[in-house]
């Protein structure tokens, strides 16, 4: 398990290294800080008020939708505080953008896993089992979401890749409670 770990770990940094190098068109630098501050929760305030609005079944989506949010986010603070991952900004600072990285709180300077992958991943599921035609979009803003915290230095590839699949996991229980 340790060989596992220490690979996953060693790949992680190569990668950070070369999104390090990576100097991006302006177009996609934009598209990843729009992207990271739509993870922010902004949009899922829009899409809990959205649910809201919509009435009978959109309230039980509303449900689901705040109860895999509420899972994910205990599995956050429990990872987070588990396994204390230094973010890859602060192992190397990330020099490569002139735009400032987005803030983060003190209270979240652990790495693993993602929060905004998470959470992205769990409303995106919910929805998605929701309204399937909506699927594809869903899963290009939790992608995007996801990818703009590793371009970003915030996070690595290992982080995004746990927080998507615990978001798949949490966001598809969630539905089957509420709404299966």
């Amino acid at each position: 398990m340790n060989a596992v770990l220490a690979y996953v770990s060693d790949s992680d940094l190569r990668f950070s290294g070369r999104v390090r190098r990576w100097r991006p068109p302006r177009w996609f630098l934009l598209w990843m800080l729009w992207a990271t501050r739509l993870g922010d929760g902004w949009l899922w305030l829009a899409v809990g008020m959205a649910l809201l609005a919509h009435g009978g079944r959109g309230h039980r989506m509303l449900a689901a939708c705040a109860l895999a949010v509420a899972a994910a986010n205990v599995v956050l603070v429990v990872l987070k505080r588990r396994v204390r991952r230094t973010r890859p900004c602060d192992v190397l600072p990330h020099s490569l953008f002139e735009v400032p990285t987005p803030r983060r709180f003190p209270s979240d300077r652990f790495s693993f896993p993602s929060g905004h992958a998470l959470n992205a991943f769990a409303v995106s599921s919910v929805l998605a089992l929701c309204w399937p035609w909506l699927a594809p979009a869903l899963a290009l803003v939790a992608v995007s979401v996801a990818a703009s915290r590793v371009v970003l230095g915030l996070h690595y590839v290992s982080d995004v890749v746990a927080g998507g699949l615990f978001g798949i996991l949490l966001g598809g229980l969630a539905y089957v409670l509420i709404l299966g």
